[in-house]
């Protein structure tokens, strides 16, 4: 087997073996938002009737969130008078997982 060939077979097994793969929106959504935003969107958790979150399945809601402004908070969380409301996920999330996600909100709204 030419050299190559070798090294760009170690490179993928390294990548697989190390967790380079995407998480799904749905398994980020899962995993790090439904604790407070609820498995459907709507916010109806202890953490989020205590927070007031919106209800993503509200197309009112919908209408007046903006994708760049989703992304920011995802990114860099949200403070709400010096006190953290939502962390951030900045080095959590790559920005293309972040993305996904604003997508995967969208598909909630009824």
């Amino acid at each position: 087997m030419k050299t190559t060939t070798k090294l760009a077979i170690a490179g993928l097994s390294l990548a697989f073996a190390t967790g380079a793969y995407a998480a799904s929106a749905s398994d980020n959504w899962d995993n790090n938002c439904a604790k407070c935003h609820g498995a459907d969107g709507t916010g109806s958790t202890k953490i989020g009737k205590k927070l007031k979150l919106k209800d993503y399945t509200d197309a009112a809601v919908q209408t007046n969130l903006k994708d760049d402004e989703m992304v920011k908070a995802i990114k860099e969380g949200v403070s709400e008078g010096g006190k953290e409301k939502m962390k951030a996920f900045k080095d959590d999330l790559p920005d293309a997982e972040i993305t996904d996600l604003v997508a995967y909100i969208r598909k909630m709204k009824k």
